[in-house]
């Protein structure tokens, strides 16, 4: 039961129209999954969230950052504490005046959207991320990629929030030590605000033909029509985990609404009510028998967050 106490004070830092109670997280993930959080709040401003996080810090209040929750499973017990999101001024988007090759992107922006922006002002080397679900800030977290393009090719620098509100300050792209879906935001758990991307100028018609080829590719081989959380497992050293998983005869594998693609087989998506339970226990059983027939261990990659 979320504390009543708590909410007025949330109230007393954000409008009452940015604080949702008891809202399902199947609002707010791509997977359509997930129970009541006690509290779900946008910050948008550094002032809010800055206020935000002193308030929940000083509480000893659980908390966590969801972007578009293109990557996260909940369980379906909800989660015991306050989700922060971001809004407003975080999703603000620009042409760095002092270099036409430079974009600053807000932390709460749609990658997709980014992406597009980037094309309109003539400028490539974003387009890997034009089919990507999720935000700015999210594909920092993950160094998000796709189709030989990731996010630490083009990150110059990212403005954090330190995570009890106390500090705003900057890291180059190389301290964001960006790896194979890992940045140094899952160590140190600061808050991405904004980031500066360096990009090149390019044809804008060009530039939009490359996007309209990936958009082609992700339509014809993966289950774009299917809520999911994108590919289910890390890439494994030595292979490919959606071929590991057809090699055990996993494709189409179900449990309860939970499905391994039949079109991609490194997708596990929700073909109609799936529930967290079937998804993890869906996870579990494909990693079984694909060491069972390979050896190799899958990872997931879709972070699965407890109730509490």
């Amino acid at each position: 039961m979320p504390n009543t106490n708590l909410i007025n004070k949330i109230n007393e830092i954000v409008p009452e129209a940015q604080v949702g109670v008891d809202e399902l997280m199947s609002k707010h993930t791509s997977f359509r999954i997930g129970g009541a959080a006690d509290v779900v709040v946008t910050a948008c401003n550094e002032n809010e969230l800055s206020e935000l996080l002193k308030l929940l810090h000083s509480e000893d209040v659980r908390y966590m950052l969801v972007g578009n929750g293109s990557d996260l499973l909940f369980a379906d017990e909800g989660y015991r504490g306050v989700i922060v999101m971001l809004g407003g001024d975080f999703e603000h988007i620009e042409v760095v005046p002092s270099c036409d090759e430079e974009i600053r992107v807000g932390a709460a922006r749609m990658l997709s959207n980014t992406s597009n922006f980037a094309r309109d002002n003539g400028l490539t080397g974003l387009e890997f991320a034009s089919g990507i679900p999720g935000t700015f800030g999210g594909a920092l977290f993950m160094n998000a990629g796709a189709y030989g393009g990731e996010m630490k090719d083009v990150v110059e620098s990212v403005t954090l929030m330190k995570l009890d509100g106390s500090t705003v300050y900057e890291l180059s792209g190389e301290e964001m030590e960006f790896s194979y879906r890992n940045s140094v935001l899952q160590h140190n758990d600061d808050i991405a605000l904004f980031a500066r991307v360096r990009l090149h100028k390019d044809d804008k018609e060009a530039i939009t033909e490359r996007m309209n080829e990936l958009a082609e590719k992700r339509r014809t081989k993966q289950p774009v029509n299917f809520p999911s959380a994108g590919s289910t497992f890390k890439r494994p050293a030595g292979g490919y985990a959606a071929a590991l998983i057809e090699e055990a005869g996993l494709k189409g594998r179900t449990v309860g609404g939970a499905q391994v693609s039949e079109k991609h087989s490194g997708f596990i998506i929700n073909i109609g009510g799936a529930t967290s339970k079937d998804v993890r226990e869906l996870i579990d059983i494909v990693a079984q028998e694909v060491y069972k027939n390979s050896g190799i261990k899958l990872e997931p990659e879709v972070r699965i967050i407890d109730v509490e």
